[in-house]
């Protein structure tokens, strides 16, 4: 082994590239910082694992520009046909009735392989001229108050590297985790096994999610993948007969569940034996050292949680590590475990119980809580609110889309307006317009401020001036008596506030930016 090279500086290093380093990568990209994302791994991964996108995840790939992509190789509302042996039972749609709306573009669950999902962001991640280094093994780590000192490994060659940040993105048995001593409470429900795999099977439609539930020895299911040949694979399975997974072990569990001779699986691409872990850390960050995704809390598939909120970890910790390392104020990255460690125990709970009603009660309808629309940071010392107007929201809330006009009279969403690594402020009614001024010339570099006008488009008077021609801004915000909105860039409202309430936007960017 030869001996580490000299250090070199970056601002973060990001070990782990499934989706929530991949996130994260992506966020620091387009604000232009160094850094760099490593994989241990030799290969990407092929596996669907995780292939159910929630409608909040849907909404941070919108703003990261990719969302056509992955709504082009995904898929909503596949009806699930359940089966006794040969006998069909019935169709039916977890998502039924739900769909889009002016305020929640993405209503449902969309089904799409894991893989496709890290093939987007890492052309996203391409196209701003930065990639994943794979085959790099980070073996130790070292910090003090100024910066982490990583060690990498690659090809028999170690490398020093020295970041102002380090993030563990490396899934459930995460080196960063363990170096650090972050605990990882929880259990392991070793009765409760699936196997899961890739495989092409003959003699099943592509237009039907297919599921046994009513077998003795546990469900099989095996749901199509859009854009491709294959069928994800679950079955489970009983302790005794947990062995390593295979192709024959697939059609035995298949032949004998579905009482069918004509299934024929072949050509897998990956198999795989879970055993449910339910586990989350009791930190989320030591030092310059943070913890994301599965590195940070484990869990049942059942609900298509872990992805998920690993995508949201990456989104809530992006800004703030930009704005940081863009001279905002150290401390607003205490607010990373603030809000999300709270969001993680809920979740970690409601996957739970899904997992009960899945793989017990054989229940396979979910409810709005899924979503992870309703997920709020209401609690954070970043929500503020003064004088609020009357209006549905409260700091902390998801801000909600609405499509309004644009200065040119041209539709425009206002997830158009939030794209991008800045704060939005939108104001509407009676506004102080020298206060407007004043705080979108200070803040220049971290804010865009515009006006909202209700009724049908005249021509605007002024630069950044929407206006509400449909009435869906009102709906969605209210704020009919006049109303300040502050939108964070990870499309939280961060301050509510009244028409006299631009001093209280100038304080909290204030405590974000101060000016050195």
């Amino acid at each position: 082994m030869s001996t580490p090279t000299q250090a070199t500086d970056i601002s973060a290093l990001i070990v782990g590239a499934g989706p929530t380093g991949l996130i994260l990568a992506c966020d620091l990209a387009r604000r232009g910082l160094d850094f760099r994302i490593v994989e241990k791994a030799t290969e990407y991964a092929v596996g669907s694992r995780g292939k159910g996108m929630q409608p909040r995840s849907m909404e941070v790939l919108d703003d990261l520009g990719v969302i056509d992509r992955i709504l082009s190789y995904g898929q909503f509302h596949l009806p699930m046909r359940s089966y006794d042996g040969t006998t069909v039972l019935g169709d039916h749609d977890m998502h039924e009735g739900r769909h889009p709306t002016p305020d929640r573009p993405y209503e449902s669950t969309l089904l799409i392989p894991q893989w496709r999902v890290e093939e987007t962001l890492r052309w996203r991640l391409a196209e701003w001229g930065e990639g994943v280094e794979l085959a790099t093994e980070l073996v130790a780590i070292e910090q003090n108050e100024d910066y982490v000192t990583a060690t990498l490994q690659k090809s028999g060659t170690r490398e020093q590297v020295r970041s102002k940040y380090l993030i563990g993105a490396d899934g459930g048995h995460s080196f960063v985790r363990k170096s650090i001593n972050v605990g990882f409470e929880g259990e392991t429900w070793k009765q409760e096994r699936i196997m899961t795999g890739d495989v092409r099977v003959n003699g099943l439609d592509r237009d039907h999610w297919h599921m046994w539930p009513k077998h003795k020895d546990g469900f099989v299911a095996l749901c199509p993948l859009r854009f491709s040949e294959m069928f994800q694979f679950q079955a489970q399975v009983l302790t005794q007969e947990a062995g390593e997974p295979s192709l024959e072990t697939f059609q035995r569990i298949i032949d004998e569940r579905t009482g069918r001779i004509d299934l024929k699986l072949y050509a897998p691409t990956w198999l795989s034996l879970y055993r449910a872990n339910v586990r989350m850390v009791d930190r989320y960050r030591v030092g310059r050292i943070f913890l994301a995704g599965d590195a940070a809390h484990v869990h049942s598939p059942a609900g298509a949680m872990g992805m998920n909120t690993g995508i949201q970890d990456a989104y809530n910790l992006g800004w703030k590590l930009g704005a940081v390392l863009n001279r905002a104020k150290e401390s607003l990255l205490d607010t990373y475990e603030h809000e999300r460690m709270p969001i993680a125990a809920s979740l970690l709970g409601l996957s739970t119980r899904l997992h009960q009603q899945t793989f017990k009660d054989r229940e396979m309808r979910r409810g709005e809580e899924v979503l992870q629309l309703g997920l709020n940071y209401r609690g954070s010392s970043l929500s503020w609110q003064d004088d609020a107007p009357t209006t549905p929201l409260q700091a902390g809330d998801r801000a909600p889309d609405a499509p309004l006009l644009d200065t040119d009279g041209s539709r425009v969403r206002l997830f158009d307006i939030f794209r991008g690594p800045r704060f939005t402020l939108l104001s509407r009614g009676r506004h102080d317009l020298q206060g407007l001024i004043r705080v979108g010339e200070r803040f220049k570099q971290h804010l865009h401020a515009y006006t909202i006008e209700n009724g049908p488009f005249q021509a605007a008077a002024r630069n950044n001036q929407l206006v509400d021609d449909q009435g869906h801004v009102l709906r969605a915000y209210g704020g009919e008596n006049d109303a300040v909105f502050l939108i964070r860039p990870d499309g939280y409202i961060g301050f509510i506030g009244g028409s006299k309430s631009i001093g209280f936007v100038e304080s909290y960017l204030d405590q974000l930016h101060r000016e050195r």
